[in-house]
């Protein structure tokens, strides 16, 4: 198996919404995002999938070691092998992917976030920075496309936390910050525990559509600062951002049922989004 298959096969098997506005891209940067994408999935799998946090803290200190030797002209691992050949075209650097590992070392030396300042770096980390690769991947000529690229990466991950509250929760993880579990009077353990009727009092969908609330206002402000000038560049962005907002709107219309389920839209629905985005551009 190639580089390329593999990356390719890590994207396709992933079932993510990414994947989907990735087939609209020309093949250069097709392929360039898929690999990109393919490393995010290496680092974000060793927190999922390694239980003893001591061996996934050093699986995380050897892709910090393989992104040094990439940049040094010797990758090993068949994703930087791929992703390497795309570097320089694309304005991708180390500090880009040894954030994105840093994002991941705070799931594990945290289970927890005291306020929302906290869970923004966390935010910034892993999925503000994989905004801006990619939007350089897209094609971005101007210096806000940056800005409107960490809003929406921020956007999508305050709704991936909405979407998961039960899934974290079953880990031990809670992303809510305290600070506002302690404003809704929302305890920690009646997460934890979700017990029947699944903890689904008042006060926490008072909670979480205070959540929501704040992921639609990051949506509205990264395509507030998008310039016209990117925007037809930015279109995979545009879509992930569709299919994003149109899974929370989903969960909403549910009445926040995330304790014991895993909302998620179909291929089918994700692929339509995805075209009608491309069809009209916004």
């Amino acid at each position: 198996m190639t580089p390329e298959q593999y990356v390719q096969r890590k994207a396709a098997q992933s079932g993510s919404s990414f994947y989907y506005a990735f087939l609209f891209l020309p093949p250069p940067r097709r392929a360039a995002i898929t690999a990109f994408y393919a490393f995010c999935r290496e680092v974000d799998d060793v927190v999922d999938e390694v239980s003893d946090p001591g061996v996934a803290a050093r699986k995380l200190q050897w892709w910090r070691q393989e992104v040094a030797a990439s940049f040094a002209g010797r990758p090993s691992h068949p994703v930087m092998q791929a992703l390497s050949a795309h570097l320089r075209a694309y304005d991708i650097h180390a500090p880009h992917l040894l954030a994105i590992i840093d994002g991941c070392q705070m799931d594990l030396d945290r289970t927890r976030y005291l306020d929302f300042a906290g869970l923004a770096t966390y935010c910034h980390l892993v999925a503000g920075v994989v905004g801006e690769v990619a939007a350089n991947i897209f094609g971005r000529t101007h210096d806000d496309t940056t800005r409107y690229a960490h809003l929406l990466g921020r956007a999508l991950q305050l709704t991936n936390i909405i979407r998961d509250v039960g899934d974290d929760a079953r880990r031990g993880r809670i992303y809510i910050p305290m600070s506002e579990l302690q404003q809704f009077d929302v305890k920690a353990s009646e997460i934890l525990q979700r017990q029947p009727p699944w903890g689904y009092s008042d006060r926490f969908l008072a909670l979480m559509q205070f959540q929501a609330e704040r992921a639609h206002r990051s949506y509205d402000e990264a395509l507030q600062v998008l310039p016209e000038a990117d925007r037809v560049a930015q279109k995979p962005g545009l879509m992930m951002a569709n299919i994003y907002r149109s899974l929370l709107r989903e969960i909403e219309a549910d009445g926040f049922r995330v304790l014991h389920q895993r909302t998620s839209l179909t291929p089918l629905r994700k692929l339509w989004i995805a075209a009608r985005t491309q069809w009209r551009g916004a």
